[in-house]
């Protein structure tokens, strides 16, 4: 399934092949290709970029082209009608449903096998497996989607994004009225550019996303400690990217009620408290804090609130300040009563 008797044939061979389509290239071939040379055996393999039956018969690895998808063959096309495979469809354990491109099944396929060579990691590790989910979340299904021509959101988008990898190796190829058509020295430019990308963000995944999981599960595990209710969070160091863990801990370790707030520190030895997002790309507050505390700010809010230290609070009431941690806390304790006082007053 993941490509396990590729290494055996590609070490038999004098030079492995990687075919790939001729012409205008897109992202999802040059990462197939990129990933593919990511494999020892294969770091040295001759691109061939060709539409021609023939030459693609002489490839270990066929991608992107052929109009055939089989894995025991190594050939991995999308474009044929029958083709509908997803993450899912392929390996059930994975929940994405984005019909792939030639990148989605190379990395399907050898995405374990290539993470546990750059990580020194056995392929069915804890780390291979929440960065390979991780990476093909955050960086391949892009491609993916984008190469297939499936939208975002439903209707039209209030603004274009033009500066993502797909639209960046787009542009490395000839504009259509250069006078020199050729796309070989583009697409090893593309080539270059998908693997470095891939590269920097597994890195940056392996070194800080990993964990900054590892750091907000344990505050989780510890949040009775913070305070009585388990419903305020205290990471205990600043900068920690605690959204989007905090969101799939809630349902991983399906908590009973979603967290509210959060205290962490920031670079000046402060406090900040921050109410938690509705969703991971919301700006909206669960808990905003009080109404009447919004744009104030240091000695004001101090005798406002009746809490020493207050730095302030945002305008918007989803995150406020202040000089101790025993004073956000208890900022976070106040906004918490809040919400059970005006609960009180709709129920009665």
């Amino acid at each position: 399934m993941r490509g396990a008797g590729l290494a055996a044939r590609l070490m038999a061979a004098s030079s492995p092949r990687i075919g790939t389509h001729d012409g205008v290239f897109h992202c999802d071939e040059a990462l197939a290709c990129a990933l593919l040379r990511l494999l020892p055996p294969y770091r040295d393999a001759e691109i061939v970029r060709s539409r021609d039956p023939q030459r693609l018969a002489l490839c270990e690895v066929v991608v992107d082209v052929g109009g055939e998808y089989d894995p025991t063959r190594h050939r991995y096309d999308h474009h044929q009608r029958s083709f509908t495979e997803s993450m899912w469809s392929l390996r059930p354990d994975k929940p994405w449903t984005t019909k792939l491109s030639s990148a989605g099944l190379v990395y399907c396929h050898f995405g374990s096998q290539i993470l546990s060579e750059l990580l020194g990691q056995p392929e069915d590790s804890p780390v291979v497996t929440a960065l390979y989910d991780k990476m093909y979340e955050s960086f391949v299904e892009e491609i993916d989607a984008i190469d297939n021509g499936i939208a975002q959101t439903e209707g039209e988008p209030r603004y274009a994004i033009t500066s993502n990898l797909s639209a960046r190796v787009a542009r490395l190829n000839p504009c259509w009225n250069d006078p020199d058509q050729d796309t070989e020295a583009g697409f090893k430019r593309a080539m270059e550019l998908v693997r470095n990308e891939f590269l920097e963000r597994l890195d940056l995944y392996h070194r800080a996303w990993l964990p900054a999981r590892a750091l907000v599960e344990d505050a989780v595990r510890r949040r009775f400690e913070v305070d009585a209710s388990g419903l305020i969070l205290e990471i205990p160091r600043g900068g920690c990217p605690w959204k989007e863990h905090l969101f799939h801990l809630e349902k991983e370790l399906a908590l009973p009620e979603p967290l509210q707030l959060v205290l962490f520190p920031d670079t000046n030895g402060q406090w900040r408290v921050q109410s938690v997002p509705v969703g991971p790309n919301s700006f909206q507050s669960r808990l905003p804090l009080p109404e009447p505390w919004r744009g104030v700010r240091d000695e004001e809010l101090s005798q406002l609130t009746n809490i020493p230290g207050c730095v302030f609070v945002h305008a918007s009431g989803f995150i406020g300040g202040n000089r101790t941690r025993e004073g956000a806390l208890e900022m976070a304790r106040r906004t918490l009563a809040q919400r059970c006082e005006e609960g009180g007053a709709q129920r009665g």
